[in-house]
């Protein structure tokens, strides 16, 4: 799937930790950012990454005499590939596709584990005029509360995160499912449906999520007072 893609949906989970965020397309851009930024972690998609990266970035850190966290991200999970991220000095791995609320758990495991002291988190993030409660899998639409599945709370993360962005059936697929997973056709759009649902969204008047016929979907939501301002 698109690298873009994904590194929209670590950010937008990322937000609920209160994290500064932010994102480089290659090794030469990451260890740019690394130099220059001093970052406390690092999440580096480990399928790009060789070995030589990987341990360049494991021995940088914000803190001097202290090691960078890394957590790294791979679309193969066999024993073989974890076994290499953890030698090349790694601290956790997790295999792509992933759920927003894992990712957040292991990174917050990981700076705590390396800094000694529990980061602030906000469990509600606001995203145009949806309230999004990561712990307990609930999204609020004005006064109604919703509770969503783990697939369903994932596509939601997904589509937000790239917000205006057209996202294809396929990258939607690749991002949930994972690349070599396959199901019946309409699996994408099926679920498509139950999200709209529970967020009561007419897709021929939609609010939150647009179909755009034979591309794929797009997240529009924008906040009520936005929308007040620009009418």
């Amino acid at each position: 799937m698109d690298q873009m893609v994904l590194a929209e949906l670590i950010n937008l989970t990322l937000n609920h930790a209160v994290y500064a965020t932010r994102g480089a397309q290659n090794a030469a851009q990451a260890m740019a950012l690394v130099d220059e930024w001093r970052p406390h972690l690092a999440v580096i998609d480990m399928d790009i990454a060789d070995d030589r990266f990987l341990r360049r970035v494991s021995t940088s850190a914000a803190d001097a005499g202290a090691r960078l966290p890394v957590l790294a991200l791979t679309r193969r999970g066999d024993l073989k590939t974890k076994l290499a991220a953890f030698e090349a000095g790694v601290d956790d791995i997790m295999t792509v596709p992933f759920s927003p609320e894992e990712l957040l758990a292991r990174v917050l495991a990981l700076t705590r584990r390396a800094y000694g002291e529990p980061l602030k988190l906000s469990p509600v993030i606001k995203v145009g005029d949806l309230e999004i409660d990561i712990l307990n899998r609930q999204v609020r639409a004005g006064s109604s509360s919703l509770h969503l599945t783990g697939v369903e709370q994932s596509l939601l993360y997904l589509l937000a995160a790239n917000a205006r962005q057209l996202l294809t059936r396929n990258e939607i697929m690749d991002a949930l499912w994972g690349v070599d997973y396959v199901a019946e056709s309409n699996v994408v759009d099926r679920h498509i449906r139950n999200l709209r649902a529970k967020l009561h969204d007419d897709w021929r008047t939609p609010r939150f999520i647009k179909t755009e016929a034979g591309g794929g979907y797009r997240f529009i939501a924008t906040s009520s007072e936005a929308a007040e301002g620009s009418s």
